[in-house]
C-alpha cells in the first residue's frame, strides 16, 4: 500500500531549472532529467485517495496514484505501462500541460499538491531511455483505412489508437514535418522535436503512414478521401489568430500575430532556415497577451538577444494563492502563473488594453499606446471600462499579438465537406464525434476551440473509438471524454 505519512515526511520540490545565464544562450529544454531519489520523493506525497480528484482534473482519466506508488517502489516498467494505458504521449503532457490534475488533488486542499506533472514526464523519460516504448502494430489488419487531417497531438493520438486496432490510417499534414504545433508552433525550450520524432519513430513502425507538405482541400480533395478512404478524422487545429484589426496603427511595419514569431524561430532551430523577417535582436518588444503563447514568445525574444521585453494583460494582477471563494478545489484556480521565460527577464504589466499602435513616417511602429482597465464579467458579458487620464506610451520596435485564437481556420476542405463553422469558429460534432457529413468525424482544438494537449488527446481517442465504432470493427477502444465533456467546475 502507499505510504500513508509520504506527504507528511516530503515537501512538494521541483527539480532546479537550469540557470537563466545558461539556458537562454541555447534553445535547450529548461528542466534537466531530475534525479531518481526526487522524483520518488515526490511520488510518495501521493495519499492514493479513495476518491482520487485528479482522475476527475484530467480528462484522459489517467490513473495517477496507480503510478505514484509504482514510482515511489522502483516499479518504473509497470509504472510506465500504467500511464500508457490512458495517454499515448505523456512524454508531451508532462513537459506541456498545466496540470489541472494537480489543481484538482485532494492534498491541494490543506498543503501543496503532489507533482503529479513531474513524475509523469520522468515515467516517459525512464520508458524511452530504458527502452519499454517499442511499437505495437496490430496483429492483423481489419481491411478499413481512415484518412486523419492534421498532425497535433488529437490527429496523432487517434492515428496511433487507430493503427493498433489494425486499420491503414494515413496521416496528411500541410507543413513539411509531422507535428502540428508541437514541431513549429512551441519553442524547443519547452519540448525539444528529437522527443516528438521519437513518438513518431514508434507510431511508424506500428503502420502509420505520414504525408507532409499535403494541402487537404487543395492538393488532395474531399472527393479524393472519401475515394480512398472508409472514413476522415477532421483535426487540423485551431489556428486563426485573434487579431486587433480595428486598433488604430494595426497595420504598422513591426506589429505581428505571436505565431508569425514563433514558427520560423523554431525553424531557424531545426536547421531549415537561417533568418526570421521577425527578429527581437536588439529591440524593445511588446507582448501582448498574459497567456502560454505570450510566454512562449517571451523566452523567444530573450534567446534572439531582446533589448527589453514587456508584456502587458488585460486582467488586474491574480492572486499568488488560489481564492476560495471565487475559484474553489477542486476547480482551476485564477492565479499568478510564473513562467520559466519571466525569470529571464523583462516586465509584466496588468490591467491594461492597448488603445493605439504609434508609428514612424516611415510606417514603422514605434510605440504601444495603452490605458489602465477594469475588466468585469456581469451574467457572463464581459465588459472593459478604461480608466480616464491614464493613458502612457511604451517604447516599442516589435509588438507581438499572443490574444489566442478564434477558431479553425476556414478553408476548401470544409465547404467540400459542406461543413461550415458555428459561432464560435470551430466545428460541431454530435454524440459520435461525426460532423454534419456523413463519415467525417472532428477532435481536437477544430472542435473544441484552442484547449489544453490533454483535452487535444483525450478528443483524438474518443474520436479513434467512434470511428472504429463507425466502421463496425471488432472489439471497442477506450473513450475517455465524451463530445458535449467540459473541464472539472464548467
Amino acid at each position: 500500500m502507499p505510504d500513508p505519512n509520504g506527504f507528511l515526511r516530503y515537501e512538494r520540490q521541483l527539480p532546479k531549472r537550469r540557470p537563466v545565464p545558461v539556458r537562454i544562450r541555447d534553445w535547450r529544454e529548461v528542466y534537466p532529467p531530475a534525479g531518481e531519489d526526487l522524483i520518488r520523493d515526490q511520488a510518495t506525497r501521493c495519499m492514493d485517495c479513495g476518491i482520487p480528484f485528479c482522475h476527475e482534473g484530467c480528462p484522459l482519466g489517467n490513473r495517477i496514484p496507480d503510478w505514484n506508488d509504482l514510482v515511489r517502489t522502483g516499479a518504473w516498467q509497470a509504472a510506465a505501462e500504467s500511464l500508457h494505458a490512458t495517454n499515448n504521449f505523456p512524454e508531451f503532457t508532462g513537459r506541456l500541460c498545466p496540470a489541472p490534475c494537480e489543481a484538482a488533488c485532494v492534498l491541494g486542499i490543506s498543503d501543496d499538491p503532489v507533482t503529479i506533472k513531474q513524475v509523469e514526464v520522468e515515467i516517459a523519460n525512464h520508458a524511452f531511455d530504458l527502452g519499454y516504448v517499442r511499437p505495437q502494430p496490430a496483429p492483423a489488419p481489419s481491411g478499413f483505412k481512415v484518412a486523419v487531417v492534421g498532425s497535433g497531438p488529437a490527429g496523432l493520438a487517434a492515428a496511433q489508437q487507430l493503427a493498433r486496432a489494425g486499420h491503414a490510417v494515413t496521416v496528411f499534414e500541410r507543413d513539411d514535418r509531422i507535428g502540428g504545433l508541437l514541431r513549429y508552433g512551441i519553442p524547443d525550450f519547452k519540448i525539444e522535436k528529437h522527443v516528438v520524432d521519437a513518438r513518431l519513430a514508434q507510431m511508424e513502425a506500428e503502420g502509420v503512414v505520414f504525408e507532409t507538405g499535403v494541402n487537404v482541400g487543395a492538393d488532395v480533395t474531399a472527393d479524393d478521401l472519401r475515394e480512398r478512404f472508409d472514413a476522415v478524422l477532421l483535426a487540423a487545429g485551431a489556428l486563426a489568430g485573434r487579431d486587433t484589426p480595428s486598433t488604430p496603427g494595426r497595420d504598422l511595419n513591426g506589429v505581428h500575430l505571436a505565431m508569425e514569431h514563433l514558427v520560423p524561430a523554431n525553424r531557424i532551430v531545426a536547421g531549415l532556415q537561417e533568418t526570421t523577417p521577425i527578429d527581437a535582436a536588439g529591440k524593445h518588444v511588446v507582448i501582448i497577451g498574459g497567456g502560454d503563447t505570450g510566454a512562449d514568445s517571451l523566452g523567444v525574444a530573450h534567446r534572439q538577444g531582446a533589448a527589453n521585453v514587456i508584456q502587458l494583460d488585460q486582467y488586474p494582477l491574480p492572486p499568488e494563492a488560489r481564492a476560495a471563494e471565487q475559484h474553489p478545489w477542486p476547480t482551476w484556480p485564477i492565479i499568478l502563473r510564473n513562467y520559466p521565460a519571466h525569470e529571464e527577464g523583462g516586465d509584466r504589466v496588468f490591467g491594461v488594453a492597448v488603445q493605439e499602435f504609434i508609428g514612424d513616417d516611415r510606417g514603422n511602429v514605434t510605440a504601444v499606446r495603452v490605458a489602465e482597465v477594469v475588466v468585469e464579467r456581469v451574467d457572463g458579458v464581459r465588459t472593459v471600462t478604461v480608466t480616464p487620464g491614464s493613458e502612457r506610451d511604451l517604447r516599442a520596435d516589435l509588438v507581438l499579438l499572443a490574444i489566442g485564437f478564434e477558431g479553425t481556420e476556414q478553408q476548401p476542405l470544409l465547404e467540400q465537406f459542406g461543413i461550415t463553422r458555428n459561432k464560435r469558429g470551430v466545428l460541431d460534432a454530435d454524440h459520435t464525434w461525426q460532423t454534419d457529413a456523413e463519415g467525417v468525424f472532428v477532435a481536437g482544438d477544430m472542435h473544441r476551440g484552442a484547449s489544453l494537449i490533454v483535452w487535444a488527446i483525450a478528443e483524438g481517442r474518443s474520436a479513434a473509438a467512434a470511428i472504429h465504432d463507425y466502421l463496425g470493427a471488432r472489439g471497442e477502444l477506450p473513450a475517455p471524454v465524451r463530445a458535449s465533456a467540459q473541464p472539472l467546475g464548467v
